[in-house]
């Protein structure tokens, strides 16, 4: 992974604070943007990834967030993207008891998230959302991909 960065797209209102999008008026969903080297990890592996940390059968909602906000999407930058993304739900269906929500869209205007948002888990892992939320889905992730997984 050459950078992960935390941010909103795909809504209406033009560069939104985190409060406008938790209040889930602005159209956005909160997102991550992924610069990744195909040499080291595939398209294709970053989608599986994704469909392994979170629950793409949820519409609008993870866990106790709820809202359009917290939609499960996937944002593909070429058709190439979006094909292999319709591939990798299809195998996915196979995978979940109930059906994939998922979203699939072009890629739309991105927006930054503020500062503190940036690396948040790796900041507050006490925090209670990222000890009880994001730090077993962050174990998931180090136990399955472990050869993909930077340290």
């Amino acid at each position: 992974m050459e950078r992960v960065e935390s941010g909103y797209t795909g809504g209406r209102v033009a560069n939104p604070s985190y409060e406008q999008v938790c209040e889930g008026t602005t159209g956005h969903a909160e997102v991550v943007a992924v610069t990744f080297d195909t040499g080291q990890i595939s398209y294709r592996e970053l989608l599986e990834i994704f469909f392994t940390i979170h629950d793409p059968t949820t519409l609008n909602r993870q866990g106790n967030d709820v809202g359009t906000q917290y939609r499960s999407v996937i944002y593909y930058q070429s058709s190439q993207q979006k094909k292999v993304a319709e591939q990798v739900i299809a195998e996915m269906a196979n995978v979940w008891d109930a059906p994939i929500v998922t979203e699939l869209s072009p890629a739309e205007t991105y927006y930054k998230a503020e500062e503190y948002h940036q690396n948040y888990f790796r900041q507050h892992p006490l925090q209670g959302y990222c000890a009880f939320v994001v730090a077993p889905k962050v174990a998931k992730l180090r136990k399955i991909f472990v050869d993909k997984v930077i340290r």
